[in-house]
């Protein structure tokens, strides 16, 4: 028995309070379902990010380690280790990293920042953090060196000086090399920025000092004076030792090398112009680009190694970037694919007073990173394994998947295995540092990629790791030679006509079907054996947008709809039984904006096409772009909707169902109808003139690229889908698609395969479907499709749509399990197997009759559960009022199921279901672009993702769970592993004065010799480093500073009031003599005339 609704009185009530706390509205008897899920099940933060640094500016490798690092323009850090071992942090400050230096083996990294500041990082813990922080205030850096075990910084400034800094404390020395005094008095002019530093491999005594102008300077660190100056008359970008210490090499700006003795004064002892041509009468070689960087490597069996970018030519116009590696007198130009941004040859030794024995050299790119093999004849690149080619074409969507049929990874990686290229290096990968973490999640992940060119990929994405599986090529269906008078969209998409821009895939059935920005879809079956189809099937549909449309002949969706209406009547082309003829309509609009290829098309194993549909011009206009899909393998069905009506497909049959617009879903319960500012009268014959979205976009917007996909145009349409307009509804938009099996109509007593159709005016309509019997009837005999009417309206337009058995659990999608498409040709066979198949695998059909269903509708604003067959609103929940929904999920979580909704203005929150109360609300991210309007997306058991950048894929968690065991599952960066013993000093060379000399550089650098450097120079900034760093570090540099911190901690009682004034008294005294000593040291520097 029913009682009174009371929905309006708590309408009336929710007025009068605030709009956001969920109200319960209807009949409640019958809805207490006991919510398992809670607040505290949620918690949000990152887990980890995959991809290519975006924007790259410096990187560093630890010889012994085996770790790389890699820094970007925003402040980014990237750290690499061994495949799967990835680790992303950032500098708060967001300036560019202009350099870094490992403290080799000792799990610690200097980072120099572009706002002057230099940052310790500590790499012993799993997630790394700053220990120290030093920002320059009247100096800007240009240069820093770190020798290897050393903790004394040299820091090169723009102004030609020489800071030092100790690592451990991250103090500055009062010993400064002023420019002044590395220069020749007699030299009027400034030499320029520090470009360079390093000590003589064999003397840490000597400092050879690199200014940009073209002077080199070598530094005696004890006598504080020059002993050798050398000059160039162009300016120097990089300066490299040879191992011994008794030559260095320079690269210029003109091109050239120029080779000298560190005894020999004057002139370079050699000058070569690697890509110069050498004129005949002995003339200087014409200029080259600058060479940017060069370094030399010695081997102990062999010429030496010089490898070097730039330099080339300049008549070299339209020349890729290029690496050379000079050896001997082979001289080898490897061309790269985009700008170098820097590189570092990988060698045996850490240290650099050995032979060098160089094994590799990595290259950083603009947009990729190539690791060469120096030791093979070729010089091959080693196969990276790092997912870094998320960007080879710009993502244009996303789809992520979590707890996958166990099978599905295997099955994409052997057939993606195949399309592996050949000719790699035999070597394995040298990046080999760190540890994997030790994962309890054992589900397997799925992310889906589209994009721009049309490819779509497949990435296993399982416990935090990234790897491609498999790569498949949409074009290739279509012709890609266009002929003039064959124009078709040419015109408005030709940056990326083949470009992805919704995706459906149902892993089960491994059906995928992709909606492409030509207006086109292609349905795509899995198969593991390679087929030739003579003949790609192709469907070409006419969705227009008239009223008055009479000559358009009746075509087969009109038959099936229960309440036709006068106006614009569907049709496909041609007779059903012939899907792939051409439209015989000749009014010389019926041209689709891709031409499918004639030619039989090899399909490799993998997806191969099974059906492309087409939309048509119509009456000149271009289609409309696609705006929402889905597909359905236990119906055999796929949908797309656009914003003239929608289309059903039965992809068996490979006919059109059902081919109507959004005003003829409504039949008679149109909710327009009774009002006077009716959008029908607004429906004029326009020749499908309508746009998508508000203002009145030109053809040439309405075929175009993705990078502006559907979701582009949901943001600013969104921004004002509440204002009710005539001009708003003029158009109403398909925008969400749900397949179900459940209560077609209000009061009905049996499940039925339902279709439910969501729009941009926030309505949602049900279709039932009537579908032949499994079997040989299942190919011969059509699928109906009848609308019956509205289900329910809400604020915004209709964003996602699930379902909930009594019990308040997921109602699972059905489809029908994967089978191997090409195997059987005999008609009988396939039909066993046809018959053997279960049409629905949903619990939902076994339901007791009298049981209800959920439905659960999310818009843009508002979601709402209603409960069927009754069709009345039980919850109903405001999730925002000034902004909108980008993306929504119903996700099943381990606790229960919840709404996850991702808004514009950065929030996530997450709704329990079916009471739609709030758990969650994070404000994630401050400002949100349309890339990550577009590609976030939410999935089960907690996991959700986004582009953050043109090159990078962000995971998060929005679970309890994963945030509490992701310390497990992080990868360990820092591993204790012996460094290897320094080379020996042969007896003759100690003799001769050849062995390494050593330095005590406490002795010079220390407090007590130095003094104290100028205050106003830096200050020191302790960085956040965190407990968990201190328990981390064990040993070394990092380790003592840390232990003395811990040991500060524990001493943490404050002193007496004795002892304090002491302390202050002693300070006083402490302070003036630092101000004489200052003044001495002022004083004592100056000739007379300075004063």
């Amino acid at each position: 028995m029913k009682k009174f609704n009371i929905r309006k009185v708590l309408d009336g009530l929710k007025e009068v309070s605030s709009s956001t706390p969920t109200v319960q509205v209807g009949p409640q008897e019958n809805h207490l379902i006991q919510e398992t899920i809670q607040s505290e099940h949620f918690q949000l933060c990152k887990t980890v990010r995959h991809g290519f640094p975006y924007q790259p500016s410096a990187m560093a490798f630890d010889p012994v380690q085996k770790i790389l690092a890699v820094g970007t323009q925003s402040g980014a850090l990237r750290l690499f280790g061994r495949p799967g071992v990835e680790c992303y942090c950032q500098h708060e400050s967001g300036a560019a990293v202009i350099q870094l230096q490992f403290l080799i083996n000792e799990g610690a990294l200097v980072s120099a920042l572009s706002d002057d500041s230099v940052h310790l990082w500590n790499l012993r813990q799993k997630r790394p953090a700053i220990l120290h922080s030093l920002k320059f205030n009247r100096e800007r850096i240009t240069f820093c060196h770190l020798p290897f075990q050393s903790k004394w910084l040299y820091i090169g400034t723009e102004r030609g000086n020489i800071h030092i800094v100790n690592v451990e404390s991250f103090s500055l020395s009062g010993y400064v090399i002023m420019w002044n005094k590395a220069i020749e008095l007699s030299s009027k002019a400034h030499p320029g920025p520090v470009v360079h530093i390093s000590d003589n491999p064999m003397d840490e005594g000597k400092l050879i000092i690199g200014f940009e102008s073209g002077i080199v300077v070598l530094w005696d660190l004890k006598s504080k004076k020059a002993d050798y100056r050398y000059t160039y008359d162009e300016a120097i970008h990089s300066v490299a030792w040879h191992h011994e210490g008794k030559q260095f090499i320079c690269s210029h700006s003109d091109g050239t090398l120029t080779i000298w003795n560190v005894r020999g004064q004057g002139k370079p002892i050699q000058t070569i112009t690697p890509h110069g041509k050498q004129p005949k009468d002995g003339k200087k070689p014409e200029p080259c680009k600058p060479i940017l960087k060069v370094e030399y490597k010695t081997t102990r069996n062999g010429e030496p190694f010089i490898i070097l970018s730039g330099g080339l030519s300049y008549d070299t116009v339209g020349r890729r970037p290029c690496l050379t590696v000079m050896h001997g007198k082979s001289t080898a130009v490897l061309e790269m694919d985009y700008p170098i941004v820097d590189f570092l040859t990988l060698c045996e030794t850490p240290y650099p007073n050995d032979f060098q024995e160089p094994y590799a050299v990595v290259v950083l790119l603009e947009k990729d990173l190539v690791v060469i093999d120096l030791a093979q004849n070729g010089y091959p690149i080693f196969e990276n394994p790092y997912p870094l080619t998320i960007h080879e074409s710009p993502v244009t969507c996303c789809e992520y998947f979590a707890d996958c049929p166990v099978d599905l990874i295997p099955a994409l990686y052997s057939v993606g295995s195949r399309q592996k290229r050949q000719g790699y290096s035999k070597k394995d990968w040298p990046v080999s540092g760190g540890n994997w973490g030790q994962g309890t999640q054992s589900y397997p992940e799925i992310i889906v990629t589209g994009h721009a060119d049309g490819t779509v990929k497949f990435w296993d994405a399982s416990a935090i790791m990234l790897q491609v599986l498999y790569k498949l090529k949409t074009a290739k269906v279509f012709d890609r030679s266009r002929s003039k008078e064959d124009k078709g969209c040419t015109d408005v998409s030709d940056e990326d006509p083949f470009a992805i821009q919704i995706m459906a895939w149902c892993p089960e059935s491994r059906m995928l079907c992709v909606a492409g920005v030509s207006a086109n879809v292609i349905i795509y079956r899995f198969s593991k054996l390679e087929v030739t189809t003579e003949v790609v099937q192709l469907l070409e549909v006419r969705m227009q947008y008239e009223l008055n449309d009479m000559e358009s002949p009746d075509g087969v969706g009109e038959q099936t709809s229960a309440h036709p209406t006068p106006g614009a009547s569907p049709q496909t082309s041609g007779p059903p039984s012939h899907p792939s003829t051409s439209s015989n309509n000749s009014d010389g609009g019926n041209v689709p904006c891709l031409k499918v290829r004639s030619v039989p098309l090899k399909q490799s194993p993998g997806y191969q096409v099974d059906l492309v549909v087409q939309l048509v011009w119509v009456s000149g206009e271009p289609p409309q772009q696609i705006t929402s899909l889905a597909l359905n393998s236990s119906y055999g069905l796929v949908v797309f909707g656009n914003s003239n009506g929608l289309a059903v497909v039965d992809y068996v049959q490979k006919t059109v169902v059902l081919n109507l617009g959004t005003v003829e879903l409504y039949g008679s319960s149109d909710p327009y109808q009774r009002q006077p500012r009716s959008p029908r009268k607004t429906r004029q014959p326009s020749g499908g003139l309508c746009d998508i979205n508000e203002g009145s976009a030109t053809s040439e917007d309405r075929c175009k690229s993705p990078t502006s996909d559907h979701r582009d145009n949901s943001f600013s349409r969104s921004r004002s889908s509440s204002v009710t307009s005539i001009d708003k509804e003029a158009r109403e938009a398909i925008t969400a698609f749900h397949f179900s099996e459940t209560f077609a109509r209000k009061g009905d007593s049996t499940l039925t395969p339902c279709l439910y159709v969501g729009t941009s005016l926030g309505t949602v309509l049900a279709l039932a479907l009537m579908l032949p019997p499994a079997g040989e009837q299942r190919q011969l005999q059509p699928v109906i499709i009848s609308p019956t009417g509205m289900l329910v309206r809400l604020k915004g337009s209709i964003m996602r749509m699930a379902f909930l058995d009594s019990s308040g659990s997921l109602l699972p999608h059905m489809y029908e399990p994967w089978f191997e498409p090409n195997i059987i040709t005999d008609g009988e066979e396939r039909e066993k197997v046809r018959k053997r198949r279960p049409v629905s695998v949903s619990p939902s059909s076994s339901q007791d009759l009298n049981e209800t269903q959920y439905a659960v509708v999310c818009s843009e604003k508002q979601a709402k559960v209603m409960s069927l067959p009754s069709q009345t609103c039980i919850y109903k929940h405001s999730i925002t009022e000034t902004s909108f929904i980008l993306r929504a999920d119903v996700v099943q979580m381990s606790q229960g199921v919840c709404v996850a909704c991702f808004c514009a203005n950065g929030h996530i929150m997450t709704l329990s279901v079916p009471g739609l109360r709030p758990l969650i609300d994070v404000n994630y991210l401050p400002l949100t672009d349309m890339r990550i309007a577009r590609t976030f997306c939410f999935t089960n058991l907690g996991q959700a993702m986004y582009l953050c950048s043109p090159t990078e894929i962000q995971r998060i968690t929005y679970s309890q769970d994963i945030c509490e065991n992701l310390q497990e599952m992080l990868g360990e960066l820092f591993t204790p592993v012996e460094t290897p013993e320094a080379p020996n000093r042969g007896f003759f060379k100690g003799l001769f004065g050849g062995g390494a000399q050593s330095l005590d550089r406490e002795e010079l650098f220390g407090e007590i010799a130095a003094g104290k450097a100028s205050r106003s120079l830096a200050q020191h900034i302790p960085g956040p480093g965190g407990i968990e760093g201190m328990k981390g570090a064990a040993s070394g540099v990092v380790g003592d500073l840390a232990r003395a911190r811990i040991a500060l901690d524990e001493r943490g009682q404050k002193l007496g009031e004795l002892e304090e004034r002491t302390a202050a008294m002693m300070a006083s005294a402490d302070s003036f003599s630092k101000h004489a000593h200052e003044m001495m040291l002022k004083c004592k520097d100056k000739k007379w005339y300075q004063f």
